[in-house]
């Protein structure tokens, strides 16, 4: 494989060696080709692209990417564009509704971008919403827009190589959008080139390798696993609009048969789609003995899912070793760990009640008690992770033969040639999370993930977090900000009195809310009302299914000396039915349905 230090570098190969190969085949319905491009045609996009940017901005100015999720080829097209003019390209998802337009505001305030690059008909859309709402920010207004595909391809001619090395910046990767204060990581080429050799190198691919991706560009996985990993090795990639998956997920089942796929995933949550809402005569017609790699992360793997999708899809030709947990992050481009390709994952079953310790007590899946854990596999290439007690930054002892036979888990931290430089424009934060050094050796740096795990036999076991950010159906939610949402939904609720917090259900983390209710709305509470208002809120606001909610006496809600709510509290006395509750209302069961609607928002920050 020619060595790079760019992805520019990257593209100008594949487009002098192989111009006429094509790259990348787009699915916009996710069932007939909308379009496609070569090699030479996307760098010959990508250099017009870039001098009509260059007429805007200047080298190492930001821009902002929006573009809809049925225009995938024009997307890689501008993000190669920015890259060919040296111009930091920002990834963002396409809000529909003019009460999210304020978001955009938040990301180009951030990240100080000085244009906006999508199509002619989704600038059109927007600026008229603009126009309809004359209260919109003049920041947001006044800014620059670009519709990349009205770009005269003749421009290219006179384009020029940025000067630009392995460590220049080339996105900011945001990893919490509208459910956190946005935080823009500092991807350079370099991490971008170690990463996706770490990607190919761990999945086992080879020249006869085929990528099929469903997840949004606009977001690490999609971008890096389905952009780049098939611009990076040359493997012809099919790609789909995640909205097509949604309504459908059949598509995504039947593009894989149709094009004999061999590298595709997705969260835990995919594949729990496809084995509720996929029939036995759509199941007859597919062939998925070419899946070599099924990749499944983004949200913890349950061994549940693994073994029931693997006897759902046996009759179609697919192996269960084709399943490969991985375990990645934003902060490190993307992939962190992931196990040997080719093997059936690994699975440790723990003594639940240790794990609410942080201890590690290894059972028999026959055993009372015992959790099925699921391996993200060891790092490759030189990379590394160890486990650290997060109070004292002392590492957790190893596996050696002198290891204790009761493990203690801890947070899990990285170091690598992928991690990123940093959050853009915070050096605080960037300090504390990405320049960590243990007790005993300050002269090593690592990021620290803020995730819990513990490291058995070589291979890493995710546990947790150590905040109190939640989970739901592969969406990151900050539980503060959907307690805002219910707060303001309903009058009789209490301001500043709620709480946000998952149980485990069924082995899939479900949404509770706990909310105190006015003292002089006591005695005439209309509870259905007000739990159908926190419902609906929360669903349209934070895109997540509320599994149970209680009404609580006022002053009852559990708090801290200083006054904070205590989240972990409200989960136990939930659990142990303690909590002071005028009125709960508890769904029976999860409906398949929600699975479907929620996809379709999945990743949308």
């Amino acid at each position: 494989m020619v060595i790079n230090s760019t992805i520019v570098d990257v593209l100008l190969d594949k487009a002098t060696i192989v111009p006429y190969q094509t790259a990348y085949t787009f699915l916009a319905d996710g069932e007939n080709e909308s379009g496609s491009c070569t090699y030479q045609k996307l760098d010959l996009q990508a250099r017009a692209i870039a001098v009509q940017l260059l007429t805007k901005v200047k080298p190492g100015d930001r821009a902002l990417l929006v573009y809809p999720y049925n225009a995938g080829i024009e997307f890689i097209a501008a993000f190669m564009g920015c890259l060919y003019a040296g111009v930091v390209a920002v990834t963002d998802y396409p809000r529909q509704h003019i009460k999210s337009l304020s978001q955009y505001q938040d990301r180009i305030v951030d990240c100080q971008a000085s244009i906006v690059l999508t199509t002619h008909e989704f600038a059109d859309r927007v600026k008229g919403q603009l126009i309809a709402h004359p209260t919109m920010t003049l920041k947001l207004k006044n800014l620059s827009w670009m519709e990349s595909d009205r770009v005269d391809l003749g421009l290219a001619d006179s384009w020029q190589p940025p000067k630009i090395e392995a460590n220049t910046l080339a996105f900011l990767q945001y990893t919490s959008g509208s459910t956190g204060q946005p935080k823009g990581v500092m991807v350079t080429h370099g991490n971008v080139l170690h990463n996706s050799e770490v990607i190919y190198k761990s999945f086992g691919h080879h020249d006869q390798t085929k990528i099929l991706m469903w997840l949004p560009m606009f977001h690490d996985m999609g971008l890096i696993g389905g952009v780049m990993q098939p611009l990076f090795a040359g493997l012809p990639a099919v790609l789909m609009s995640p909205i097509a998956l949604a309504q459908n997920p059949f598509l995504w089942l039947q593009a894989l048969s149709k094009y004999q796929i061999t590298t595709s995933g997705g969260p835990n949550f995919a594949y729990d789609l496809l084995c509720q809402k996929i029939t036995d005569e759509q199941r007859a017609s597919l062939d998925l003995s070419h899946w070599e790699v099924a990749f499944t992360g983004a949200e913890p793997v349950r061994a549940e899912t693994l073994g029931k999708f693997s006897q759902l899809y046996e009759p179609c030709g697919f192996k269960k070793e084709a399943f490969y947990p991985c375990y990645g992050m934003a902060e490190a481009t993307l992939f962190i760990t992931g196990i040997d390709a080719a093997e059936y994952p690994t699975i440790a079953y723990l003594d639940q009640k240790a794990l609410t310790e942080d201890k590690v007590v290894v059972l028999t899946s026959e055993q009372p008690n015992a959790k099925a854990v699921v391996s993200c596999g060891h790092t490759w290439l030189g990379d590394e992770v160890i486990i650290v007690n997060p109070e004292t930054k002392i590492q957790c002892e190893g596996d050696g033969a002198s290891a204790p036979s009761t493990k203690r888990i801890g947070e899990i931290w990285v170091a690598g040639a992928g991690i990123g430089r940093g959050y853009y424009q915070r050096e605080e934060q960037t300090e504390a999370t990405f320049q960590a050094t243990l007790a005993d050796n300050p002269n090593k740096t690592y990021l620290r993930t803020g995730d819990l795990g513990f490291i058995k036999d070589g291979e890493l076991y995710i546990t947790g977090r150590i905040k109190d950010m939640m989970i739901l159906w592969g969406r990151n939610h900050y539980p503060q900000h959907i307690e805002e949402t219910v707060a303001d939904c309903h009058p009789a609720l209490r301001p500043n009195h709620g709480a946000a917090f998952s149980v485990d259900v069924g082995g899939e983390e479900q949404l509770v809310i706990a909310h105190e209710i006015n003292r002089t709305d006591l005695r005439t509470l209309n509870a259905e009302e007000v739990i159908g208002a926190i419902r609906l809120a929360v669903g349209e606001q934070n895109m997540a299914n509320v599994f149970a909610v209680a009404l609580l006496k006022t002053g009852s809600i559990p708090k801290t000396s200083s006054g904070k709510i205590q989240r972990k509290a409200c989960q136990t006395m939930f659990l142990d039915g303690s909590l002071n509750s005028i009125a709960q209302w508890q769904q029976s069961e999860i409906p398949e349905t929600d699975i479907t609607d929620l996809a379709g928002q999945f990743f949308s920050d």
